[in-house]
Parts: structure tokens; C-alpha cells; sequence
């Protein structure tokens, strides 16, 4: 995992963490699966759920929809979602 990436990428999970803007669920499950892909330790990470539980069948979509990314790959999409959404990573 190239380090200059790693280390952006733990700069904009700072800034998403410290923020005070209010995103929609669409952004935020981006956020929720691009974070979790990136920083999983192995294997595919599945939510636990309850059984009729909306926000876990959705957090498990996203999930799904990132699984093929690589941890590198879905670090520099994390990146690219708070700089959109946020503002540019300081240097």
C-alpha cells in the first residue's frame, strides 16, 4: 500500500470525522463502505444485522458494491469522496 496514499487517506478520515456537515445517506453509506474496505484486516466485513433491519441491508449493499476494490483503491476513493465533499486534503 503506497504510504503517501495511506497517509492522506488517514488526514481525510480525520477531516470526515471532524466535521460538521450534514451529508445524505447516499454519501454517508459511500463513506461507511469506502472506510471499511480500506481498513478491513482481512476477509469481506459484514455488518451484523437484525433480522427486517433497513439500515443494515443498506450498509451491506455498499459493502457490497465496494468488495472488488482494493484497500488502496478504496482509500483514494475515500479521499476523492471527502475532498468533493469537504474540501482538499491539506499536504
Amino acid at each position: 500500500m503506497p504510504e503517501e496514499t495511506k497517509e492522506k487517506f488517514l488526514k481525510a478520515y480525520e477531516m470526515a470525522s471532524n466535521t460538521s456537515q450534514k451529508f445524505p445517506q447516499d454519501v454517508l453509506l459511500h463513506f461507511y463502505a469506502y472506510y471499511k474496505r480500506a481498513t478491513q484486516k482481512n476477509g469481506f466485513y459484514i455488518p451484523p444485522t437484525n433480522e427486517g433491519d433497513l439500515r443494515s441491508a443498506f450498509k451491506i449493499n455498499a459493502l457490497v458494491q465496494v468488495k472488488d476494490l482494493s484497500k488502496t483503491e478504496a482509500q483514494q476513493k475515500y479521499i476523492e469522496l471527502v475532498e468533493e465533499h469537504i474540501g482538499k486534503i491539506p499536504e
